[in-house]
């Protein structure tokens, strides 16, 4: 099948070639590694993991290399470090940071269901290409060295704006532009700046002498360059990073390398709102990954991010979560503990058309129905298309006893709940099994009283949402 992606750049969707088929190259800007990422930053992670998957499933494992970086030296990480370490010099403190916020990032992105990246450098690993880049900028005339600072020369660059399809004067008017006695132009962007006492530093290109520390943008056209080359193939991160990031990597990694592309593609997945209000601190409905997993299994909140087209705004809410966790119960009931060898062609054909989740969604309803008919190839093929898009990472008893993690229920108790509700019925004591089911309710249990194939009665229970 054809695989067919939307690029930002040319705002049209086209088959996709990669430059190299035996080794296909993707990088994704990853986390800044100063606090808990937000449901926010979870939808490039899971939506760029399905293509990773994707990719995968198309050329080979081996064949596919995906590159997410690690921001670990950033301004905000300086406030945190010494907001919560005031005893200790800042770059101890900013170890301990970024260590605890990146493996707390690692463990959330896991439970989500999502492989690591193939490579996951970090930004301070890599001050020698970015010196590397910077150097060839101010040796091609396209930066400059102005009290102690390099920046870049927007006007140098005649293709700048053409990613966010933005004249200068429309992106000078939307951007937080600092204004600063160094810079040539409003719109020119910091390479390299100086560092405070205390801070990370480093020694400075262009002739400087006194240590500094790199610029946000210049830290990925290093990483990208260092572990794909000086072009690859596909380019992801969320559409709030169009500008001024991504408009800026693009035009330093093009002026540095005289290429005139630096990704072949650029992927942006849409913004995310809660309840239908944009995400914030203010107005109380900022969650972080961490908070939801501690009420929800991570492949509830997988499918429910997948529901949604990721080009599309996706409004994050509560009865979408409670209709996906339906959805995995259902799933998991039919493909159990299958391994699954072959994955649908109907669910390949909707992600190859550039990655249309609900469509592949749509795709597993009608396997699960057919599977669920009995059709032991089917079952096995709906299996194989859940463990290959990130679910039924073990089994669907391993899927119950998250969902219990989750919602901290203790199921030893509810069983024997359940058992003794089943005996006062039994003995027609049904002001004791209304109590025992009140009980229950109140525990945030749900039972559902049936017959077995024997025609004896059965109880069954689940957690409510």
């Amino acid at each position: 099948m054809e695989l067919k992606l939307y690029d930002t750049l040319t705002k049209e969707k086209r088959a996709f070639a990669p430059l190299d088929p035996a080794n296909v190259r993707m990088y994704v800007c990853g986390p800044t590694v100063y606090d808990f990422a937000h449901i926010g930053n979870a939808r490039p992670v899971i939506v760029f993991d399905v293509l990773f998957r994707l990719l995968r499933h198309l050329y080979g494992e081996a064949h596919v290399t995906y590159v997410r970086n690690i921001t670990d030296v950033d301004d905000k990480i300086n406030d945190r470090a010494a907001r919560d370490y005031p005893g200790l010099p800042l770059n101890e403190a900013i170890r301990k940071v970024t260590e605890q916020t990146g493996n707390q990032f690692h463990a959330d992105v896991a439970a989500l269901g999502c492989l690591p990246p193939t490579i996951e450098p970090r930004a301070t690993e890599h001050i020698a290409e970015m010196r590397a880049i910077i150097e060839r900028l101010i040796a091609n005339g396209n930066a400059y060295v102005e009290q102690d600072h390099v920046l870049f020369s927007v006007a140098t660059d005649p293709r700048y704006g053409n990613l966010a399809r933005r004249s200068l004067d429309e992106m000078l008017a939307g951007a937080r532009v600092d204004v600063a006695p160094y810079k040539r132009a409003p719109m020119d962007f910091v390479l390299w700046k100086p560092s405070k006492p205390g801070e990370p530093s480093w020694a400075s290109p262009g002739g400087i002498k006194a240590e500094g520390r790199p610029g946000w943008h210049i830290e990925c056209s290093a990483m990208s360059w260092k572990h794909l080359g000086e072009r690859f193939d596909i380019h992801g991160g969320g559409i709030d990073l169009v500008f001024p990031h991504h408009e800026n990597e693009l035009a330093q990694s093009c002026c540095a390398f005289h290429t005139d592309r630096m990704a072949n593609v650029w992927m942006h997945n849409g913004f995310l709102q809660v309840e239908g209000e944009k995400m914030s601190k203010s107005l109380g409905n900022f969650v972080t990954i961490h908070e939801l997993l501690a009420d929800w299994p991570g492949e509830v909140l997988r499918l429910n991010m997948l529901r949604t087209h990721y080009r599309s705004p996706i409004d994050w809410t509560l009865k979408g979560l409670e209709e996906s966790a339906k959805t995995l119960d259902d799933w998991y009931a039919v493909a159990r503990d299958l391994p699954g060898e072959r994955v649908a062609g109907s669910v390949i054909e909707a992600l190859t058309d550039d990655l249309n989740t609900p469509q592949m969604i749509a795709a597993l309803h009608g396997l699960r129905n057919l599977a669920g008919d009995g059709d032991e190839l089917l079952r096995d093929e709906f299996a194989a298309s859940l463990r290959m898009l990130g679910f039924l990472a073990d089994t669907a008893a391993g899927w119950t006893a998250r969902k219990q993690q989750a919602s901290g229920i203790d199921a030893g108790q509810v069983e024997a709940l359940v058992a003794d509700r089943s005996a006062a019925r039994a003995r027609k004591d049904f002001a004791e099994s209304d109590r025992i089911r009140d009980q229950l309710a109140a525990m945030g249990i749900a039972i559902k009283d049936g017959k077995g194939a024997d025609g004896k009665p059965v109880t069954t229970w689940e957690v409510a949402r």
